[in-house]
């Protein structure tokens, strides 16, 4: 099955797959409104403002896998982020990454190694995922690598469409 076809619930509750996103490069992201890297929203949020109109949608799919760092409802989430970090791009219904109940977008996603060639489970929340156009799952950023660090944005430049 390709990423383009999974699918996922937006933050709102309405069914969708991700095939509206076929053709752009995807930063997918693990988010979490109470965790210590919660303030890499303002870097994600920068990223789609520079590179969302050059072909990048950035998409945050909260999880309280990790410490229960997302307790929230959507409507809180939405909240959180809209009125705490001015979150403008994508965001979904809470899911699991990892587990029996591992949502199938993250069954794809975590076959793909870091640059430690680690593949597997996610390890916290803000674990980052590049997919490019085509929806090969090309880069995997764990969460201490800021989504603004040189390395994060080079391979993003690398898959602009």
């Amino acid at each position: 099955m390709s990423i383009h076809e999974i699918a996922v619930r937006t933050i709102d509750g309405e069914e969708t797959t991700l095939d509206e996103f076929s053709g752009k490069a995807l930063l997918i992201v693990n988010v979490a409104s109470k965790c210590g890297f919660t303030p890499q929203y303002t870097q994600l949020q920068e990223l789609h403002e520079t590179y969302g109109g050059r072909g990048l949608a950035v998409l945050g799919f909260p999880c309280n896998q990790f410490g229960g760092q997302e307790p929230g409802t959507s409507e809180e989430i939405k909240e959180f982020c809209s009125l705490t970090y001015d979150v403008s791009f994508r965001m979904f219904e809470k899911i699991d990454v990892n587990g029996d109940a591992r949502h199938p977008l993250y069954g794809e996603l975590t076959s793909r190694a870091d640059a430690d060639g680690k593949a597997g489970d996610v390890m916290w929340n803000f674990e980052k995922f590049l997919v490019a156009p085509d929806g090969a799952v090309v880069g995997r950023f764990r969460t201490q690598v800021s989504p603004t660090s040189e390395e994060v944005v080079s391979a993003i430049e690398q898959q602009l469409p």
